[in-house]
């Protein structure tokens, strides 16, 4: 009986071939739409293609204060990818958009791509002034303010990473 050396071989590549997509941030996202230069995917990430930045499509939805939006930022793992990070103040103020506006979860008109969800107005950023204060930019207005750290009111985490 003669053996087919490409009908053990051919099997074995697919597997591999799938064991990397399914590795975590290795899959292929799939784009749901897009608004302007935003491609919206599949696994919860945003891409600003002009940035090159990868947001989380959603806030964390509830308030938080500026240790914890650190932390969930640090820990987020949305699209498999493990390198998330809190925002700089130059970052969100790019997000701004004066032409787009939506209606957040608490009442504010955001005014944002509607590809990121944004549950109230106010988002935390990595800068801070010592150890009790931190800027916060808001998307209602396009507000930037020093806040208290242990600001909750309003107060949201997005995380954002390199897209590479």
């Amino acid at each position: 009986m003669e053996r087919n050396p490409s009908r053990i071989i051919q099997p074995i590549i697919l597997c591999l071939l799938l064991l990397v997509l399914c590795l975590p941030g290795r899959g292929l996202a799939g784009e749901i739409s897009r608004d302007g230069r935003f491609i919206d995917y599949d696994n919860g990430t945003v891409l600003d293609t002009t940035t090159n930045l990868m947001w989380a499509a959603m806030d964390n939805g509830s308030a938080i204060n500026w240790r914890n939006a650190k932390r969930y930022c640090k820990n987020y793992r949305g699209g498999g990818y493990d390198d998330w990070r809190m925002p700089t103040l130059n970052e969100l103020t790019g997000l701004y958009d004066m032409d787009k506006i939506y209606r957040s979860a608490c009442g504010d008109n955001v005014h944002l791509t509607e590809l990121i969800h944004l549950t109230c107005c106010c988002t935390w950023t990595s800068e801070t002034h010592g150890s009790d204060a931190a800027y916060l930019f808001g998307f209602t207005g396009g507000s930037q303010a020093w806040g208290g750290q242990s600001v909750v009111r309003f107060t949201r985490a997005l995380p954002v990473r390199s897209a590479k």
